[in-house]
């Protein structure tokens, strides 16, 4: 999640303190990633010590109020102008979990797909009991949050199905004897540091 360039483009609406920006950044997600006010100002000292803000003023309840500056508008420009790039390097924890899973002897790996597949499926009525409820949006902040629930949605259906792919394809592998644990490989680099021996009388 970018929240330094998501700062920037708030901030390229007009000046704003610590506090205002954490609750547009809310405001604009529905709560969804939920940012700390510590984040915030030390998202700010970074984005000022590069140039892409500056202090503004003080107002009567002594609230700091920073600004963009160009070069801070040019990097939102960049940054809406282009595409969000995933890596294959990634990691995701529920890929991983499986695919150490499948390695260690003991392990009922089609419980661990059900447990998680549970878990997804409630989800994934929440979150479309949710956008059920606001079906209709009356304003830009509505619509903003129902373009966050979609993505959601999204993505838990697409877990739903990666789950039952996986599941699938360690059938097959079970069926082919192909999904037995994997050992240690004892043939491995001696790296390390060395483990000290106290020599007698020493």
């Amino acid at each position: 999640m970018s929240v330094r360039q998501s700062l920037l483009a708030i901030l390229n609406q007009g000046p704003c303190y610590g506090y205002q920006l954490r609750a547009e950044f809310d405001r604009r997600t529905g709560s969804t990633w939920p940012l700390n006010v510590g984040q915030i100002y030390n998202t700010l000292d970074r984005l000022e010590r590069d140039g892409l803000v500056q202090k503004a003023h003080i107002d009567a309840d002594g609230q700091n109020y920073v600004e963009i500056t160009n070069a801070g508008r040019a990097e939102v420009t960049d940054w809406l102008g282009s595409p969000v790039v995933r890596t294959t390097a990634t990691r995701d924890e529920l890929a991983i979990k499986l695919a150490i899973a499948v390695t260690l002897p003991g392990v009922d790996i089609a419980q661990v797909i059900q447990v998680q597949r549970t878990a997804t499926m409630r989800t994934l009525q929440e979150l479309t009991r949710t956008k059920n409820a606001t079906a209709d949006p009356e304003s830009s902040e509505q619509l903003a949050w129902l373009l966050v629930i979609d993505s959601l949605i999204f993505a838990a259906e697409a877990e739903a199905r990666w789950l039952d792919h996986s599941e699938n394809r360690l059938a097959r592998a079970r069926a082919a004897g192909l999904a037995a644990p994997l050992p240690l490989n004892t043939d491995v680099p001696k790296r390390g540091r060395p483990v000290k021996t106290v020599q007698a009388g020493a």
